[in-house]
This record gives C-alpha cells, structure tokens and sequence, in this order.
C-alpha cells in the first residue's frame, strides 16, 4: 500500500489508515479479527483514544506481538498534568507497549500551554522525555483553534474532519499544515456516515499527497472495502465528480456530523442519530429508520428539557435542540407520507 510522510514525524503511514473509534463496537473476538486482518493486508498505522472504551485493549491484544511492525498513535482530553499521565501510562499497558507512537490533545479548543507546569503538555513533554511517546500532535473539530494550533509551531500533526464537503477554509488548514510540515490526519471522511460512495470518498483525499485518511471500521466488510480501495486507488473522474457535486448540493449548511460529544443527554435522547435524520432517510435504505424501534427513539425529542448541554458541547456549534425539533418535524412527515396504515409495514 501507499505510504505518506506524516509531516515532520518522519513516521511513514499507510494511505489508507484505520481509525478504531468504531471497533469498539464489535465484540472483542470479532475486533481482533479484524484488526489482524487490517495488519496482514498491510495497513500498518492505527488511531485510537484513551476516550474509545476498549478500543485500545483490543489493538493491544490484536497487534501486541508486532507492535514494532506497526504506528500507533492515541490521545487524552485531559486537560491538567495529573489525568494526562495517568491516561499515558494506562494507555501504554492497554495497548501492550512502552511506547506511543504519536500522542494527541483530543478535542483541543485552544492551544496547550507547554510552560504550564500543572498542564497536560507538562505530562507529555515528560512522558516524551522518558520514551513513552514519541511525537506529540493535536486533534480539533473548531477551525479557528485548529489555526491557531497549528501556527504555535507546537505540534508535528493536526488531525481534523476532512472530506469532500469540506470548505475554502478547511482546504486552507490542509495546506497550511503541508506548509509546515505538520502531518495532516483526516478523520470524518464520510462525513460521519452522511457521505456513502467509498470511492469518491476516497478518490477526493487522494488528491493531497500529505493528507492520512483514516476509515472508522467496525466490520469486516467495511476493512474489505478500504484494503480494496488502498490496492487499487479510484481516480477522481466525471462520475465520481458528479457524485460529488450532488452530495455537495444537498448538504450544503450546517449538519450533525455524528462525532457524539453532546452526548450523554440528560433524557436520553440518542442526539448523534436524530439530529440527523432527516438526511439520513433519504441517503439510505429508508425502511431501517421506520421501525418501531427507531419511532421510539425520535419521539424521545419531545422530552428535551431545554437544558443546552449539548449546545455547549457541540464543536460546531449547532442549535441542538431547535435541529432535533426540526428533525422530528421532518420525520413525522416523511413516515406519515410513506407509512401504510392498511398493514403492519411501510409502503416504500
């Protein structure tokens, strides 16, 4: 497979890359799996966080014996020095080794203080110094502090959402990173499951050398699928443009991107889903969403008590709330539209 440069780490990473976020949904068996699997087709760079439950236990269990074959890297949103290194050192025993890789800021809305004696980047300077971790980097969802992160001079990677919906802007921080040498890590390339044509997800990112996709995988098919399109990479040609371009037209604005940090909400609404609805029953087999089982789920938004966490933790900034609203909205009228009150289905 391709390998690209990750910046001034001098790390050479697969393109494509695997992003474990999702593994922790498959059963652990399962998980070994298929990492094993992602190792042995020759993908050899894999992200995960301290954050992903037992995302890192399961790569350490997959992939311990060759961990010298292999780049990690992982990351804590701790945010003082104490928590960070208890996330270090628990992530180092998780995932079998005595080194990390690459290290990441999650989440980071600001630019780390490394003179701050009682601070995060304090712990990491020393875990670095002690040879557990390797490089340092940071993850952001909020471009501004994205700019500002990268100008500090700081850090030898940027991880960001990037994908064909990107902005003037987002295209921006991409190139000011190869600008700097910074390793560009990009997650949410399918636009947190809005996007669905692989291929033109992937032809899109092939278009910048110094760019590391790396593909949420929680099942075998779904590995299958980018080890098939890392063999052989798709061009970017006219019906992969217009597939593009369509998809650019019809999520144009402001939209749930599915990356669950409004979540828990207080009255257990499932936020990352229903803030999305009204896009997702139309991109995808409509039938999935018209279940009891998921009419449940959307009536729950009419128990929203207005409390605004989610608001506050949303890193794009979106009026949770009012979107759920709208959402619910949207639904009711596409399933009294498409509901066959005659039986017990839908009429699709």
């Amino acid at each position: 497979m391709k390998k690209v440069r990750l910046g001034k780490t001098g790390l050479y990473v697969t393109k494509p890359a695997m992003g474990c976020l999702p593994i922790q949904r498959a059963p652990m068996d399962e998980a070994v799996r298929i990492l094993r699997r992602a190792f042995t087709a020759g993908i050899n760079y894999f992200d995960t966080a301290n954050m992903y439950t037992d995302s890192e236990e399961k790569l350490g269990r997959a992939l311990g014996d060759v961990r010298h074959e292999i780049i990690i890297s992982t990351k804590s949103q701790a945010r003082d020095k104490k928590t960070a290194a208890a996330h270090i050192d628990n992530s180092l025993k998780m995932l079998k080794t005595d080194y990390i890789d690459l290290f990441q800021f999650h989440m980071a809305d600001n630019v780390p203080d490394p003179d701050d004696p009682d601070g995060a980047f304090a712990a990491a300077l020393e875990a670095k110094r002690a040879g557990k971790i390797l490089h340092i980097g940071i993850t952001a969802h909020l471009l501004d502090a994205a700019f500002a992160q990268v100008e500090s001079g700081y850090f030898e990677t940027m991880q960001f959402p990037f994908s064909y919906l990107a902005t003037e802007r987002e295209l921006a921080l991409a190139a000011l990173c190869k600008e700097k040498d910074m390793g560009f890590i990009a997650m949410k390339g399918l636009a947190g499951g809005l996007l669905t044509d692989a291929r033109a997800c992937c032809a899109f990112l092939e278009q910048y050398d110094n760019v590391v996709p790396i593909w949420g995988v929680e099942t075998m098919a779904q590995l299958l699928e980018w080890i098939a399109l890392g063999e052989n990479p798709p061009v970017l040609d006219d019906a992969l443009l217009a597939v593009i371009e369509q998809d650019r037209a019809e999520l144009s604005g402001a939209f749930c991107r599915s990356c669950g940090y409004c979540m828990p909400c207080a009255v257990d609404i499932e936020i990352c889903n229903c803030a999305r609805m009204k896009r997702l029953i139309r991109r995808m087999p409509s039938r999935l969403y018209l279940t009891d089982d998921w009419r449940a789920k959307m009536r729950k938004i009419e128990d929203c008590i207005d409390c605004g966490l989610c608001k506050t933790r949303c890193p794009y900034g979106l009026d949770i709330p009012n979107l759920l609203r709208e959402n619910l909205r949207n639904y009711d009228e596409f399933c009294a539209s498409h509901f066959d009150s005659r039986s017990e289905g839908v009429s699709l």
